[in-house]
C-alpha cells in the first residue's frame, strides 16, 4: 500500500516518560534491548547530546509546547501546568491547517483548555487540574511521605500505566490507519505520548524476564556532598526504602519498561509502514526527561546529572541524515522550531530552538548552549545548567556552582564547581557568562518564588497544598475518574 507524495511531509512526535539517554542499544548500553528505536536510529540521526527544559515532568512538556524555556513559560512546576494561554506550535500548525492530534499523556492542566489540538485522544493531564501542589511548599517542606512506594512497586507484573500504555498504542495504531483526511494527502502530525519507563518499575513478565538474571551493580552509592543535591536527596529518600532485591527488581523493571515502550514504539511504527505513508513521515522519538536509577544514590530525576537531564533525541525521515549521529547538543525545547519549520510555518522569534533536521544536516557545533532548569518539589533554589563543549556548568542560586568536564569524567565523578585549577576557573567564568547571555539567574529564581507563593495563596495556602492531592506519579485517566467519582 502507498500513498501520494505528501508536501510539506507528515510529522509524527513520539514522546516517552522518564527514558534516560544511555538506555537504548543504539546508545552502546551493554544490557538494554531496543530493537525498534536502534532501526529508527540506523534510518535516521540520533542526536547524543539531547537535553530536557526541567528534570520534571509538568514544566518540560509546557516549555515543549511552547518552546521557549521554563523561565520564559512561568510553567515553573507540578503545580503551574500548561493552560494554552501561550501559544504552542500545536496552536499554529492546527490553525493553518494541520491536522493535529496528541493520542496519550500530555500533563498540561485539562483537556477543556485550548491546547492547541484538533483532538486529544485519551489525555492524561495533572491530577484535579491542579497538579503536585505540595512541591510549592519549597520553604520548609512537609515529609514527602509516598517515596517508599518505588522499590515496595518494582518486580514483574502488568500495572496501570502499562494498560494505558497498551491503550495508547491500539489507539495511535488506529488513527494511524485509518485517519478521515489519509486519502486526500494532506499532511498530518500526530503527538504519541506513552508513560513507559516511569514508575512504577513493574514491567510485564514477558519483558522484566529479560533483565531478571542481569548482572546488575547493586552497590548503593553514596550522595555527592553538595548542600542541593543533599537536600534533594532528603525530600526524595527513595535510596532509604531499597534492599539488594528490590533495588534489583527496580533495575530489571526499569530496562523491562523500557523494552515494553520499544515493543509499543515497534507497532505505531509498523503501522505507519504498512499503511504506506513511512516514506512521507518525519518521525522524532524524544523522552521529557530521564532517571536516575540509583546513580549517586538518587532516583528519579530533579537533578542536573546526566542520567537525570540528558534524554534519549531521534529523528528519520525525508531530509534526515541516515545512520549519523550528531554531536552538537540539543534540547527539547528545539521541538517546536522544528515542527513549524517541517510545516513550512514560519518561525516563532520568541522561540530560542532551532530546527532539529538543520541541526542533523549540519556539522557538529560543540559550541551550541542548551539550558536546562529546575524550580520544582523538593529544592531549595533554583537551578540552571548550561552545557557546551566538554563543559556542564550549574548555577545554584544563593548556593556554590557545580562544573563537570564530561569529557574527561562522563560519569561525573567529580564537581569542579570549587577547584581553584585555571581551567576550571576559566570554564566557571564561561558558564557564568553563557547563562548571562540567556537570563539573570538569580533574578529569575526570584520572580519563580513570588510566582509560587502567589499560586499557594490561590490554592487556599499552605495546608491546602499540603493535603491536596498526595501521589508519587499521577494517576491515569481511568484512576482520575475513578477518583472524581468516589469510586477510587
Amino acid at each position: 500500500m502507498s500513498s501520494q507524495p505528501v508536501s510539506p511531509p507528515n510529522l509524527l512526535v513520539i514522546i516517552s516518560d522518564e527514558h534516560r539517554r544511555d538506555a537504548m542499544g543504539c546508545a552502546g548500553h551493554r544490557l538494554v534491548k531496543t530493537p525498534s528505536l536502534d532501526r529508527l536510529a540506523a534510518r535516521g540521526t540520533r542526536f547524543s547530546n539531547a537535553y530536557t527544559a526541567s528534570p520534571m515532568c509538568v514544566p518540560t512538556r509546557a516549555a515543549l509546547a511552547c518552546g521557549r524555556h521554563v523561565h520564559q513559560t512561568g510553567f515553573w512546576d507540578s503545580a503551574t501546568p500548561y493552560d494554552g494561554t501561550m501559544t504552542s506550535w500545536m496552536h499554529r500548525l492546527r490553525d493553518s491547517g494541520i491536522e493535529t492530534t496528541s493520542i496519550g499523556k500530555l500533563h498540561f492542566r485539562s483537556g477543556a483548555d485550548d491546547n492547541g489540538f484538533s483532538r486529544e485522544i485519551l489525555p492524561m493531564h495533572v491530577v484535579g487540574g491542579v497538579g503536585w501542589a505540595i512541591g510549592l511548599l519549597r520553604d520548609d517542606p512537609p515529609a514527602y511521605d509516598v517515596t517508599a512506594e518505588l522499590a515496595a512497586d518494582s518486580g514483574a507484573g502488568e500495572s496501570s500505566y502499562t494498560a494505558y500504555d497498551r491503550d495508547i498504542t491500539d489507539a495511535a495504531v488506529d488513527w494511524i490507519t485509518s485517519r478521515p483526511d489519509a486519502p486526500s494527502g494532506r499532511p498530518w502530525t500526530g503527538f504519541v505520548s506513552f508513560v513507559s519507563p516511569h514508575y512504577p518499575l513493574t514491567a510485564p513478565t514477558e519483558f522484566y524476564d529479560l533483565y531478571r538474571d542481569a548482572d546488575f551493580d547493586l552497590t548503593p552509592q553514596p550522595v555527592p556532598d553538595h548542600p542541593e543535591i543533599r537536600t534533594l536527596a532528603s525530600f526524595f529518600d527513595y535510596e532509604a526504602h531499597f534492599t539488594d532485591a528490590s533495588r534489583h527488581a527496580a533495575m530489571a523493571g526499569y530496562f523491562g519498561l523500557t523494552s515494553f515502550l520499544d515493543a509499543c514504539i515497534g507497532r505505531v511504527l509498523t503501522a505507519l509502514e504498512d499503511s504506506g505513508q513511512a516514506e512521507n513521515t518525519i518521525i522524532v522519538y524524544l523522552s521529557d526527561h530521564g532517571e536516575m536509577l540509583g546513580d549517586k544514590g538518587l532516583w528519579t530525576k530533579q537533578v542536573m546529572y546526566e542520567a537525570s537531564v540528558g534524554i534519549p533525541m531521534i529523528m528519520a525521515g525525508p531530509g534526515v541524515p541516515s545512520g549519523h549521529v550528531c554531536n552538537t547538543a540539543v534540547s527539547l525545547v528545539d521541538m517546536a522550531a522544528t515542527a513549524l519549520d517541517i510545516m513550512d510555518r514560519s518561525a516563532d522569534p520568541d522561540c530560542p530552538g532551532q530546527p532539529l533536521h538543520t541541526i542533523a544536516n549540519a556539522p557538529d557545533d560543540a559550541d551550541r548552549t542548551v539550558l536546562s532548569e529546575y524550580h520544582d518539589g523538593g529544592s531549595s533554589t533554583g537551578a540552571f545548567m548550561v552545557r557546551w563543549q566538554n563543559w556542564k556548568y550549574v548555577h545554584y542560586a544563593g548556593l556554590p556552582p557545580q562544573l563537570f568536564d564530561l569529557a574527561a569524567d562522563p560519569g561525573e565523578m567529580w564537581d569542579r564547581g570549587l577547584d581553584p585549577a585555571p581551567d576550571a576557573v576559566a570554564a566557571r567564568s564561561e558558564g557564568a557568562r553563557r547563562l548571562r547571555e540567556i537570563c539573570d539567574a538569580d533574578a529569575v529564581d526570584r520572580q519563580c518564588r513570588a510566582d509560587q507563593q502567589a499560586r499557594i495563596a490561590s490554592l487556599g495556602g499552605r495546608k491546602a497544598c499540603r493535603e491536596a492531592f498526595l501521589f508519587n506519579h499521577t494517576p491515569t485517566p481511568a484512576e482520575q475518574a475513578a477518583m472524581e467519582t468516589g469510586n477510587g
